[in-house]
């Protein structure tokens, strides 16, 4: 019976082993979940912030719709403009995003019989841009956009004499171009303006042509009226956003 002692000491001391290896294990677990080195994996942002690599936030474009292109022109403009008008509310050109793009066109033919006619043609264009994050402000992108359409009118298939110039009260920004263009053997005066207002960019083009003999219209005329009609357009997009 003495001799069991011993033995039985022994026997508990090696059952014992496991039970404390069990312990450190589960030690070890504790320790590594309170380490804040290895609680988030490396690069991981905090949460709730920004990343280093967020795009910075953009300006809202101040205008989120446009008029209805033909009654962005008064009908007294439109009949002071285009004599004998044949449809005094315009024809509305094809646009699938109308809060986006619109356009319209006027045209007539003043008849004087064997004293000539005086042929004219007004129509209006309309753009507006969104703040896109990747894009940029809706500003920033009609300010790009309003140097393509000017580049667009300069650029016309056949213009002759063309001349730019900086037109001023119209807009944030605008461009006059004036130019000859022959067609139907007559000799056209175009007027073109092209503003910018806000994040929205409108060109107003003005044409016109005597037949039969009857005088060749005045550029200078021609472009004193574009300036009326594209003041129009342009208070017409801020009314349109009130």
């Amino acid at each position: 019976m003495h001799r069991s002692a011993p033995r039985l000491t022994r026997i508990l001391a090696c059952a014992a082993v496991p039970v404390m290896l069990v312990v450190a294990g589960c030690s070890s677990d504790s320790d590594s979940k309170s380490d804040p080195k290895q609680s988030a994996p490396a690069g991981a942002a905090p949460t709730g912030g920004e990343t280093k690599d967020s795009p910075p936030p953009v300006q809202p474009a101040k205008y989120l719709k446009l008029p209805t292109a033909c009654k962005a022109i008064t009908e007294k403009t439109i009949e002071k403009l285009v004599p004998e008008v044949k449809t005094k509310s315009g024809t509305p050109g094809k646009s699938s995003d109308t809060a986006s793009r619109g356009s319209c066109s006027w045209n007539g033919l003043d008849d004087k019989g064997v004293k000539g006619s005086q042929y004219r043609w007004l129509d209006i264009s309309l753009l507006r841009y969104d703040s896109d994050t990747a894009l940029g402000s809706g500003e920033k992108r009609a300010q790009e956009n309003f140097d393509k359409e000017v580049a667009k009118v300069q650029a016309t298939e056949g213009a002759t004499a063309v001349h730019t110039s900086v037109a001023t009260g119209v807009g944030n920004q605008a461009t006059a171009i004036s130019y000859g263009l022959k067609k139907t053997d007559e000799d056209f005066k175009y007027a073109a303006i092209v503003t910018r207002t806000e994040n929205a960019v409108i060109t107003v083009s003005f044409n016109g042509a005597g037949y039969a003999g009857a005088k060749t219209p005045d550029p200078a005329d021609l472009m004193e009226d574009a300036v009326v009609a594209a003041k129009e357009a342009v208070a017409a997009v801020a009314a349109a956003n009130k």
